[in-house]
């Protein structure tokens, strides 16, 4: 795994609500958390975090679409049954 992935992925287990969506906040508490060798490896570690989170916002906001349109096609065929059988 790359390093930027797997310093991502721990420093997220360890702290997922001190990260968001925001870079600046996000390179602000990845200051706060960890001592980083330098300031390229923590922006980059930053921007990985922000792109991650932000790409599971939408995902997250697509699956809440689809159920949405499954729950309304299933309350048309119900109504449909219910009126054959008037």
């Amino acid at each position: 795994m790359d390093r930027i992935k797997r310093i991502s992925t721990t420093v997220l287990d360890k702290y997922p609500d001190r990260f968001g969506s925001d870079f600046e906040n996000n390179k602000k508490a990845l200051q706060e958390i960890a001592i980083t060798k330098s300031k390229v490896l923590r922006n980059r570690v930053a921007g990985y975090i922000t792109s991650y989170l932000r790409k599971q916002t939408v995902q997250e906001k697509i699956l809440e679409s689809d159920t949405d349109t499954d729950i309304e096609i299933e309350d048309e065929t119900s109504e449909e049954k219910e009126t054959d059988n008037v």
